[in-house]
């Protein structure tokens, strides 16, 4: 769909004072030829849009790897005010609430839409234009968004923690699928088995996947999401249930920190803030406070 079209499709269906407050603003599908404007705006705060930039580092502006569309919000003067991927994962960089509202319209559209994550303030401010539509939240959880700087505390070395292969897809599928339904309420194993697994496999082979396993059972588990050379972001950090409590995941993560820091200014993750045990883990870890976070899941459509 064009530019103009895009924005034709914006204002016919955005409310009378909305388009009077906004209509400054307009909206467009990105392009691969506007990569290194977009991750020029996007490196001003790089910590909270280490999502957004690690995707379209990996497979570009355009890419059904993506599992949404990039979009641009232009000022008068052609400048952007904000970033956005709608899709799967609707993330949102705005510098106006004009453009978070435009951004909100775009949104509403998309079927394949299921989960909206972002700064506390900025998701409620997204979700009052994106509700009133009429939608609701499936499930929302508050998160914190925690940050390592270094140092590392240096602690006794891992020798069995590695990089992660094709054949230790049995071993991560199942614990990864359960630790996603824990969160979101929805298996993805269930619901897309072989999305799910190549979206594994991808990470798996390009080498973002960290575990230690004994005698056939994975012991910890560790995948990087997202990489920029500012931030790493980290996700899926399992311990055995047998194994816990008894300093194997602080070894283990304390371990892979010292090696990812070594090729990024910081490392960051989200925990569930009602989650005090991993909390403590994290904290233990050398993780600190960094941001309050929403993750909004929405009600999956047919």
């Amino acid at each position: 769909m064009s530019e103009t079209a895009v924005e034709r499709a914006v204002e016919s269906t955005a409310p009378k004072p909305f388009l009077n407050k906004h209509s400054s603003l307009t909206v467009h599908p990105l392009e691969n030829r506007h990569q290194a404007e977009v991750l020029s705006f996007l490196a001003v705060r790089p910590i909270h849009t280490v999502f957004m930039t690690g995707f379209i580092r990996d497979n570009g502006m355009v890419s059904e790897l993506n599992r949404g569309t990039f979009y641009g919000c232009r000022d008068q003067r052609g400048h952007l005010e904000g970033v956005a991927l709608i899709g799967h994962f609707t993330l949102i960089e705005a510098r106006s609430e004009a453009g978070l509202a435009l951004f909100a319209e775009l949104a509403q559209c998309c079927p394949s839409a299921h989960m909206i994550l972002g700064e506390q303030g900025r998701v409620e401010a997204f979700w009052n234009y994106f509700s009133k539509a009429g939608s609701r939240p499936r499930r929302v959880c508050r998160e914190l968004l925690l940050e390592h700087r270094g140092p590392v505390e240096p602690r006794e070395p891992v020798e069995g923690l590695r990089k992660a292969n094709v054949d230790d897809l049995p071993l991560v599928l199942p614990v990864a699928a359960a630790m996603a339904q824990e969160e979101s309420g929805v298996n993805p194993s269930l619901v897309d088995e072989t999305g799910f697994r190549e979206r594994w496999r991808r990470r798996i082979e390009q080498g973002r996947v960290w575990i230690w396993t004994e005698n056939g059972r994975l012991i910890f588990n560790a995948d990087v999401m997202s990489e920029t050379p500012e931030v790493i972001y980290l996700e899926g950090i399992y311990v055995n249930p047998e194994k816990r409590g008894q300093g194997y995941g602080l070894r283990c993560l304390s371990q892979l920190s010292a090696q990812l820091l070594e090729r990024a200014q910081s490392l960051c993750l989200l925990v569930n803030e009602r989650n005090a045990r991993s909390r403590a883990f994290y904290q233990k870890s050398g993780f600190r406070l960094c941001a309050n976070y929403d993750t909004v899941f929405l009600n999956l459509k047919n």
